[in-house]
């Protein structure tokens, strides 16, 4: 299968590349070495990846006469932490890396933001390499330089702008992947046709059974659409000040739910993503900015991928409308206590809605299931 090449060009940062096909581990010396000033290179991944695909990278590296040392970090959301920060700065430290060694992030979301973030703290700014293996990460974080570590009181609340090198996205690593994950994934890759791309949308809904079941052409199309949505968005507003908020979409709503469980596998990110875009669309059409069929059809679309769409679809609800809102009001795109999110008039027609009344969200959230504590 062709590997398709995605360019990322803004004015803010070096040009990179997004590299989409079959096989690209097989060859990842091959990609990576032109980037290597020192012959060695430092991978990072979680204990998930590590015993499915680090041996033949590892391997690959050490045929080819480079170093590899590599640091295994726990799986899961928890792991974007000061702790894990620190983990990942001391593994550096005692490396002895310098402004001339590569990183290569090989995991999901996760890996992505951490040592990314670790990338753009240490020594003020040291290249990395994505190499994202699931779904999520390869059409999502892997791209356009979003790096961050959770605070209690919000996702990503910690961070830095820190664009990697190259990107590759290697699609016969998502074979691995349990079908839930693959879900999650699906869920931003929907988010685009939502937010931008109508016909895209349509295609996801005539395809998502053959997206999901990793069919090379569908996920082939499927990532490499995703991708070039976002390197387009990017270019355009690398630092989220303008239309780059629409990549948002769902995530207000979604980020606040992720909180309230205490960013763990009860809720994963994508499926708070799935529902957070379902309330996006169930509060347009409440307030009149979309008409309700569209909502209906978006929402229908997003369950039949398998995924939850409903504040009740989550095990330990219901949720307090006071307490999502107290995490809204955290939210990195809320300005002058006033909260903002991502609306839509429309399937493929999102917009950045600013200074929400917080009294029209609770009342949503109170007739979308949320139940106030004295209730």
């Amino acid at each position: 299968m062709t590997t398709t090449r995605i360019p990322v060009a803004g004015e803010g940062f070096k040009p990179y590349e997004v590299l989409v096909g079959q096989g690209l581990l097989q060859n990842a010396v091959g990609h990576i070495a032109p980037f290597l000033k020192n012959r060695r290179v430092f991978i990072i991944t979680d204990a998930n990846v590590a015993p499915l695909h680090l041996g033949p990278l590892e391997a690959q590296f050490t045929a080819a006469g480079f170093t590899v040392e590599t640091l295994v970090v726990e799986a899961g959301e928890q792991t974007k932490s000061w702790e894990g920060l620190q983990q990942v700065t001391d593994a550096f430290v005692a490396a002895g890396l310098d402004r001339k060694d590569i990183v290569l992030a090989f995991g999901g979301g996760v890996i992505g933001d951490l040592t990314g973030f670790a990338c753009a703290v240490y020594m003020r700014g040291i290249d990395f390499i994505q190499i994202p293996t699931t779904v999520l990460a390869q059409v999502d974080s892997s791209v356009g330089g979003k790096t961050a570590i959770d605070h209690p009181q919000g996702k990503n609340l910690i961070g830095a702008f820190h664009q990697p090198r190259l990107v590759l996205c290697d699609l016969d690593v998502l074979t691995t992947l349990p079908a839930r994950q693959i879900r999650c994934g699906y869920a931003e890759i929907i988010k685009y046709g939502l937010l931008g791309d109508h016909a895209f949308f349509d295609w996801l809904e005539a395809n998502d059974a053959a997206v999901l079941a990793l069919e090379p052409e569908a996920i082939r199309h499927a990532v490499a659409r995703s991708v070039e949505m976002k390197a387009e968005i990017v270019a355009q507003d690398e630092r989220e000040g303008g239309k780059r908020a629409l990549l948002n979409l769902g995530h207000t709503f979604g980020h606040a739910l992720e909180a309230e469980v205490g960013f763990g596998d009860l809720l994963l990110h994508g499926e708070a993503v799935a529902i957070g875009m379902a309330q996006a669309f169930r509060y347009s059409s409440a307030t009149g900015g979309c008409a309700a069929s569209e909502a209906e059809r978006a929402i229908a679309a997003v369950r039949h991928a398998g995924l939850p769409t409903a504040m009740s679809d989550i095990r330990n609800a219901p949720f307090d409308p006071d307490k999502l809102l107290v995490h809204m009001g955290h939210d990195k795109k809320a300005e002058g206590g006033t909260l903002t999110f991502v609306l839509v008039e429309g399937i493929g027609k999102a917009f950045v809605a600013k200074r929400v009344d917080r009294q029209s969200v609770h009342d949503f959230l109170v007739r979308d299931g949320a139940q106030l504590q004295d209730a």
